[in-house]
This record gives C-alpha cells, structure tokens and sequence, in this order.
C-alpha cells in the first residue's frame, strides 16, 4: 500500500490530497478493503492539519470511494467497486453538464445513435425471451391513447433500457445508463410536441421483431430510421423556438 506524499501545492489542499489517494486507487497501490492511514498520520505525512485531511475524505466518500467504520476495527477503507453507485455518479454528472449546457441536442442524438447501434447488434446475439417480453409490454403501453405524455416519455426510456440491458455487456451496461437516463429524457423534452407517438412505437417494435429474428441489419436500420425521425423533430423544435423568439413571428 502507497500514498504519493509529494509536497501540495497551495491551492485547495483537500483536492489536492483526495486525488492523490483516488490516484493511489486507480493505479491499484491501495486494493479493494485495505485501510488507510489515520487522520494524524495522513495530516503529518501530507504536512497539513487534521481539518484538511477529514475534508479531502468527504471528497473521496462522496464519489463513494472509500467508507468509514467505528469500533476496535474500524478505520477508513477503500470500496470494492460497486456499478450501482458508478451508473448513479455517471448519470449525475451528465445532468449536470447538461443543465450547463455543455451539450447540445444534436450531439446528445448522435452519440446515442452510434451507441444504440452497436447494442442492437448485440442484442441480436445475446437477447433472452426476458429481455423481448420488456420490450414489448412498453410498446404496448405506448399505444395506449389515454397515455400521458410523461408516461410515453418514462416507457421510452424503459425500452431502450431493455435494449441496452439486452446486450449482456456490462460495460456497455454501465456507458449506456447516463444515455438512457439523463440524456435521453433531454431529447423527449424536446420533441415531445412535434412527434408522432405512432411512429416511435412502430419503430420500436420494427426493433423487436429483428431481435426476434436474428437480424442485425434489420435490428440498425429500425433504430437508424428511430434516430434520423428523432433528429429531424429536433431541427423542427429549434425552427419553432427561433421563431418563437423573432420579432412579428406572432403577427
């Protein structure tokens, strides 16, 4: 087990301590549940005060790095790794950048595009009865007419949830879980007023039924025709919001 004790620089010294020892973990010198040094031996090692060593530590259980124990043996240690807390730390930061505007919507659609895509084709390979029988209790409740537009939104998500669950990968699992989650919603928001509910439904269950047959070429034109619809209501959202906001657009 090994810590960088390099000397700080003088600006904010808890960051600077919290990404030494995340350094440490990531490069595999401190392991899954190995204890790290107290408080007054981390403050004497890094030459700082008490204060500033529990503060880097916050940091650290904040990103659900490490944790803390009581009693003869307790102490701070590292976390295994957990995907549940990963998929939540992922989803939070992209809504955040999103809220920043760090993206737009056509970006967001593209890269879910190119994404999906290589689900799909996974999917075709690995997709259990399980994963079709999801899938299709969604479409048809996005059939439904009395449906509300946030519940088509939330099935939405569901079923593409599904999809990506459907390739059995984890780590495309784990990438696609901010998609779907904090992305996704993004472009509902958008469209919402300009697509046609039908059609996504179609497509959804074109999807379905080239899972169903084992056809992957099937499977990515249905989503590429899914996406290209979503991106061409995208482009007449912002048509209609530049409107909205031009002088005599009302008139």
């Amino acid at each position: 087990m090994a810590i960088d004790y390099q000397p700080l620089q003088t600006k904010s010294l808890a960051r600077q301590i919290a990404d030494r020892i995340r350094q440490s973990i990531v490069e595999g010198r401190l392991g899954a549940d190995d204890r790290l040094p107290g408080e007054a031996q981390l403050a004497e090692q890094f030459g700082v005060s008490r204060p500033t060593i529990r503060e880097a530590l916050k940091r650290l259980a904040a990103q659900h790095l490490i944790r803390s124990r009581r009693g003869p043996a307790g102490g701070t240690f590292v976390n295994r790794p957990d995907t549940g807390q990963l998929r939540e730390a992922l989803t939070g930061a992209a809504v955040v950048a999103v809220s920043l505007g760090e993206f737009d919507s056509a970006e967001i659609a593209e890269a879910r595009r190119e994404l999906e895509l290589l689900c799909c084709r996974l999917a075709v390979a690995n997709h259990a009865p399980s994963d079709l029988a999801k899938m299709e209790a969604e479409i048809r409740l996005q059939r439904e007419p009395e449906l509300s537009d946030e519940d088509f939104c939330g099935s939405d998500v569901r079923f593409h949830r599904a999809l990506v669950d459907a390739t059995g990968n984890k780590v495309l699992q784990l990438v696609m879980f901010p998609v779907i989650e904090a992305l996704q919603p993004v472009i509902n928001l958008v469209v919402f007023r300009f697509r046609d509910r039908a059609q996504i439904a179609d497509f959804h269950q074109r999807i379905v039924d080239a899972l169903r047959d084992g056809d992957a070429t099937a499977a990515a034109q249905a989503l590429t025709g899914q996406m290209r619809y979503l991106e061409r209501q995208i482009e007449a959202a912002q048509r209609w919001r530049r409107e909205q906001t031009t002088p005599g657009a009302a008139e």
